[in-house]
């Protein structure tokens, strides 16, 4: 179920909403693990089955390290741990990886003449890895001491389960979350928490429908005819991918922090102005962040981080961004925009520009990191790495005529102007962040911010009304 379809907005949220309204505190969390199995059934149909099983897994393991813990047997605490994260790592690898995997060993067969292996036909649950990583957050806090167990299976359930965040995040770990959970919201505070979260999701909503679902078709087009297009199209369909992206995702992420709000959860931030770093280290910073923590944390950290020498460090962070890139999918463009992500940021460190003043030559850095980013888009959207080498050569072959009919065609009134605004957005003060302005009691938001929200959301509710939306582009991770 899409947020921005019209069952989800003028049914299922708002039953949501009323039931979640009458319900005793005390059943807050049965409830919304419940219509968020729903929520996840909705579109993953049988493959509900294999996230229920983890949950049920996780839940036991939590409880077992929870009993270590108390009888201060550390040892047996970290062994539950481990054996957790090998089977969540193991169902994550099977279900997202093994199609892949099959495909890379028979071309290796093949090239020595041996006969080829079985490929799998595997369906993707849809949100795993994010699940996953939800799962492997709780296993870990509880055994670092960071959080306590959940004793209550559905108590536990809505941590995974809770569909606002669900499917494409923010990731939430357990102990940012955990007291939340136990203590839901006092019904005095509804209305407060509905006009907090509203403005926040209707922002969201309005950046998907009519900014992201209006680019995406012409960034389509491009990439479907990757070879052959003039230096126009191939710049045009990287800018349309590039707003996409960020308007798709962060428009999600601003609909799941809404969401969150009117249920009385409030969810870390995922994005901060990306498109205005000043260098990749920056960009990292600002884009996706509770995927970076999670790897800063749960990986980077472990390794080492920077304890060590320039060297070492170099090497967690390269193998860091090869996860990075990994996670996102079973391809070898996800692997390489990894690898090049994780170039960058080594080379950032190793020329000292990590560490320049945010001021010093601000605007010059900002259109060269921007260029950089645009650039490792086109390795993220492309089909495969023969495409993406296409694109990059028709975008320097400097042969900037017109646009082929199917680009040009799909870059119609609405997308030349979604594509400008996305573009523009670009320029604005990296400290001005429109999810932090309509942030707060509706009656206390800026003027400016509550005209926004008067103005576009009925264009996007129009745009619903049309059947003009897609699915969330982060839904295949």
């Amino acid at each position: 179920m899409v947020f921005s379809s019209i069952t989800f907005l003028w049914l299922f949220m708002p039953v949501v909403l009323a039931l979640y309204a009458v319900v005793p505190p005390r059943g807050r969390n049965a409830l919304l693990a419940a219509v968020s199995v729903v929520f996840y059934a909705w579109g993953a149909h049988s493959l509900v089955l294999l996230f229920l099983a983890s949950i049920l897994l996780n839940y036991l393991a939590g409880r077992a390290i929870g009993r270590a813990k108390d009888a201060q047997r550390e040892a047996a605490a970290r062994r539950v741990m481990w054996a957790a994260i090998v089977v969540n790592l193991l169902v994550l690898f099977t279900w997202k990886y093994a199609v892949f995997a099959a495909h890379q060993l028979n071309d290796l067969l093949g090239l020595v003449g041996a006969d080829h292996v079985g490929v799998p036909s595997i369906l993707l649950p849809i949100g795993i890895s994010f699940f996953t990583f939800h799962a492997i957050s709780y296993v870990v806090d509880i055994t670092r001491g960071q959080a306590t167990p959940m004793r209550r299976v559905d108590d536990y359930a809505q941590y995974m389960a809770f569909f606002p965040q669900l499917i494409a995040g923010p990731i939430i770990r357990y102990h940012q979350i955990a007291d939340q959970i136990r203590h839901p919201p006092p019904r005095s505070r509804r209305l407060d928490d509905l006009a907090e979260g509203f403005p926040r999701f209707a922002l969201g909503l309005s950046k998907k429908v009519l900014i992201a679902d209006q680019v995406g078709p012409v960034a389509d087009a491009a990439f479907r005819h990757a070879s052959g297009l003039n230096s126009t199209a191939a710049w045009v369909g990287a800018l349309a991918y590039t707003v996409q992206i960020y308007f798709d995702f962060s428009g999600y992420s601003d609909m799941a922090i809404g969401m969150g709000r009117m249920f009385g959860f409030r969810f870390p931030e995922n994005f901060n102005r990306p498109y205005s770093s000043v260098s990749m280290t920056d960009f990292w910073r600002r884009w996706h962040m509770t995927l970076s923590r999670w790897f800063r944390d749960y990986v980077y950290i472990p390794l080492g981080g920077s304890r060590g020498s320039q060297a070492r460090t170099c090497v967690n962070l390269m193998f860091v961004f090869l996860l990075t890139g990994a996670w996102h999918g079973a391809a070898w463009t996800f692997v390489l925009w990894g690898v090049y992500n994780g170039a960058l940021l080594v080379g950032e460190r190793l020329t000292g520009i990590r560490t320049l003043p945010d001021e010093r030559l601000a605007n010059v850095r900002r259109a060269g990191t921007f260029l950089v980013v645009v650039l490792g888009w086109v390795l993220f959207r492309a089909a495969n790495a023969g495409d993406a080498g296409d694109i990059y050569a028709s975008m320097f072959s400097f042969d900037f005529g017109a646009l082929p009919a199917a680009i040009d065609q799909a870059l119609g009134p609405e997308a030349q102007l979604a594509l400008a605004l996305g573009v523009a957005s670009a320029l604005l003060p990296r400290d001005f962040v429109l999810g932090r302005v309509v942030e707060g009691r509706w009656a206390g938001a800026p003027l400016a911010a509550r005209l926004a929200i008067v103005v576009v959301v009925p264009f996007a509710a129009i745009a619903v009304a049309a059947g003009s939306f897609s699915p969330f582009l982060y839904f295949q991770f």
